[in-house]
């Protein structure tokens, strides 16, 4: 391959949702002339990848969606994962993005060049691009977290993660094991219960599975407003401020998580009659430590004579099955890997050099940050969408387009100062990092009894999670302040 660069104002780094909604920004604003670099050959990040049977959105769709398209009718309120992908592909057609995207084609490293101003950036198959401007919108949710269990590569039958399901298997009658009752296996557990034989949920964590009924965006009031198109924009609003109203009563009225935590256990008690099963089931941690799961069908799955839940650790796999440290031995057919992702790993395994060749992995290796989740300092002209502090109690689509709007605001400063390339002040970002950190550890995910993805494993900092509401950070985000910043001249 040639050793020639290409050379392209704005590159943009995977085409979830966050890199359409860059795109789309980039488009309404005038700007043309960028590339959206993706790995795999279609578009859709996490919703293309994981077609689990019952993947679905956790969030009322007409909320998880772009603010420009309220007039979507869904056939759910917690659409699909084929209707939620088929919508990305109507926005990317609709709005021709198609045209920006190479795939097959993903990147392996990107260094800062300070006397150019540009990035320099090596894909896999070995193409070289320049850019004075590069984002990543590969997003939280991108690497597979398979739990590194003694034998696991000595079983003989099939395994696989639910991210990279095995659509070619029959699970028909089989005897199956799943690891892991996170949100994915919430979903896809209660689906292919009712096909298998046997299925053994080895559960390192009971959770909290609240209907979706309580949910905002569920009432009969929300229906009646999306059956008008004229006051769809109000029907959105509404669910918006229930989320706000949430955040309120997190921060400022913390007896109703007591409340919260007393009604499941109720509803546990009124579903699960063995007592046996029903103390497996009861978590020993505080509602809103973890990932609020959602499911209309959880605790009835777990009652099926053909479902059992096995909450002695994993010892080690064989050939043909898991023991578990109570001496147990279960032999399976399948193993089906439902432990989430590796999300505090930002950017992995990308290899990103800033000025002077610092590495991105070095100057987070107390756990990532970044001013408000899209730059850091001592990488110039380097942005994020769904980076470090910005998964918010809302729909992470609301925080894409804050972020996408900021970075056009950025690249229109660039511009307007002629500059070769903008730094975030470390004394802003230090100061912004700070008092987030303040206001994360008054949450119940700061709590040292509280085990969650949410947490760096190594210094325990909360790097995932916006610590207030929503309209905060749009109001942060509305438009780049120069003064945050060190610019260089061209």
């Amino acid at each position: 391959m040639s050793n020639d660069s290409r050379h392209v104002p704005v590159i943009i780094i995977g085409c979830g949702f966050g890199g359409m909604a860059l795109a789309i920004e980039l488009k309404n604003s005038g700007m043309n002339d960028f590339v959206i670099l993706e790995r795999a050959s279609d578009i859709g990040g996490v919703w293309r990848d994981n077609s689990y049977p019952g993947a679905a959105c956790d969030v009322v769709s007409r909320y998880y969606s772009f603010s420009f398209d309220r007039n979507r009718d869904w056939s759910e309120n917690f659409a699909p994962q084929a209707e939620i992908w088929k919508y990305q592909k109507s926005v990317v057609d609709r709005f021709g993005i198609i045209p920006h995207v190479q795939f097959n084609t993903e990147v392996r490293n990107a260094t800062f060049n300070e006397a150019t101003g540009n990035w320099a950036v090596e894909t896999a198959n070995g193409q070289k691009f320049t850019t004075p401007v590069l984002v990543s919108a590969v997003g939280l949710f991108n690497t597979a977290n398979i739990p590194n269990v003694p034998g696991r590569d000595t079983f003989k039958g099939p395994s696989f993660h639910s991210s990279s399901w095995r659509h070619d298997i029959s699970l028909r009658g089989k005897t199956v094991a799943v690891v892991g009752n996170g949100a994915s296996g919430v979903q896809f557990i209660p689906k292919i219960a009712q096909e298998v034989g046997q299925l053994y949920l080895y559960q390192r964590t009971p959770q909290y599975v609240l209907p979706k009924t309580i949910f905002p965006g569920n009432s009969k009031w929300d229906t009646w407003l999306q059956s008008h198109r004229g006051l769809r924009w109000l029907a959105r609003l509404k669910i918006y401020l229930a989320f706000e109203k949430f955040i309120f009563r997190r921060r400022f009225r913390p007896a109703l998580r007591l409340r919260a935590e007393a009604g499941y256990l109720k509803m546990l008690e009124d579903k699960i009659k063995d007592p046996v099963l029903r103390k497996k089931l009861t978590p020993n941690y505080p509602i809103g430590c973890k990932r609020q799961l959602v499911s209309d069908v959880w605790l009835d799955t777990m009652t099926r004579p053909n479902v059992e839940v096995v909450d002695a650790p994993i010892e080690r796999i064989d050939a043909d099955g898991l023991a578990t440290k109570d001496g147990k031995h279960r032999k399976v057919d399948v193993i089906i890997y439902g432990t989430g992702f590796t999300p505090t790993t930002y950017l992995t395994p990308m290899k990103i050099k800033g000025l002077a060749g610092r590495d991105l992995n070095e100057a987070w290796r107390n756990g990532a940050e970044a001013y408000l989740g899209i730059t850091v300092t001592g990488f110039p002209n380097f942005f994020m969408l769904y980076g470090p502090n910005t998964n918010a109690i809302s729909s992470i689509i609301f925080m894409l387009e804050c972020q996408a709007r900021y970075i056009v605001s950025a690249i229109r400063t660039l511009q307007k100062k002629r500059a070769r390339f903008m730094n975030v002040r470390p004394d802003v970002q230090k100061q912004f990092n700070a008092d987030q950190q303040v206001m994360l550890s008054q949450t119940i995910q700061a709590r040292p009894d509280c085990f969650t993805y949410y947490k760096d494993p190594g210094s325990g900092k909360i790097t995932t999670n916006w610590p207030t509401y929503a309209s905060i950070y749009r109001w942060r985000t509305r438009a780049v302040k120069p003064s945050d910043f060190e610019f260089a001249q061209a």
